[in-house]
Formats: structure tokens, C-alpha cells, sequence
């Protein structure tokens, strides 16, 4: 019996091809979170959101407050990495957790947004611009793919689906 050699190029153009294959579902998370960063933005929030939203983000502020740009950078590494993968995995389950996940991430990013702006103006959204570089096309990605699987199940030849 003949061994297949793992070649790491191989695996790499095939995952490469398979994200290209699965481009619709990413382009549909990436519609979705920049339209409920719009709403988030341009739509005032209702004050008892509003105020979940503030308590969420000051606990947030408290947890990183003493960390240095070390740790704060692996914070925000682990976050991302834990959020793309229950997003992919979770997935599965008719696609559910990955547009709920979308939706909260847009416009919790609009929220923010609107009110950083409001205290700092406008070019201070120029900050967010390193973080659209990395941060959010592999969790547009992951979310995507976990679209994509949770989609399976409405498909004629569900596990062949999974694989084209």
C-alpha cells in the first residue's frame, strides 16, 4: 500500500480554493455586519440597549485596563480565535450562530462607532482601519464557512454539499 506524502502547498491551494468556492457565503456575512453597523451607527439605540451595550463595553474596559500591549494584543488574538471558531463549528446547526454572531459584531461596532465619534470625531475611525486589515476578513471567513455548513442540511446531497 502506497503512503500519501503530505505536501503542504497542496493543502494550502485546496483550502485556498475551497474558501474561493464558498465565496457567497462570506460576501453574505460581510453584507449583513456592514448593515447592522449602519444601523448601529445611524439609528439611535434604545436606552435600555444602550445601557447593556455601555455595561458591556465598560466590563470589557476594566478586564484590559492593566495589560500591556503584549497582552493586550493576545487578548484580542484569543478573542478573535475563540469567536471565528464557535462560529465555524457552531455553524452546523442551520447557520444560526454565525448570522447571530454577525449581526451582534456589526453593530456593536456601529454603537461604538457612533459614540467615539460623537466625543472624538470623525478621523478617529481611522484607528479601526489595522483591524479591517487582519481581525475582520479571517472572522468574515470563519463566520462565512460556518454559514456555509449550517446551509448543508437544506441542500438535496447534504454531505456532498459540504465537500464542492
Amino acid at each position: 500500500m502506497k503512503s500519501k506524502k503530505f505536501n503542504l502547498k497542496k493543502e494550502f491551494n485546496k483550502s485556498l480554493n475551497y474558501i474561493k468556492e464558498s465565496k457567497n457565503f462570506i460576501y453574505i456575512v460581510i453584507g449583513i455586519f456592514f448593515f447592522f453597523a449602519f444601523i448601529g451607527f445611524f439609528i439611535p439605540t434604545p436606552d435600555s440597549i444602550s445601557e447593556q451595550l455601555l455595561k458591556f463595553i465598560q466590563e470589557l474596559m476594566e478586564k484590559t485596563a492593566g495589560m500591556n500591549q503584549w497582552e493586550l494584543i493576545q487578548y484580542i488574538f484569543l478573542n478573535n480565535l475563540q469567536s471565528s471558531f464557535f462560529g465555524l463549528v457552531l455553524g452546523v446547526f442551520f447557520g444560526i450562530f454565525p448570522i447571530i454572531t454577525t449581526i451582534v459584531n456589526g453593530y456593536i461596532l456601529g454603537f461604538v462607532s457612533i459614540k467615539v465619534v460623537s466625543v472624538e470625531g470623525i478621523f478617529v475611525l481611522w484607528r479601526l482601519f489595522p483591524h479591517g486589515i487582519f481581525e475582520l476578513p479571517a472572522v468574515f471567513i470563519s463566520l462565512g464557512l460556518g454559514l456555509k455548513f449550517g446551509s448543508f442540511i437544506f441542500q438535496k446531497k447534504k454531505f456532498d454539499s459540504l465537500k464542492d
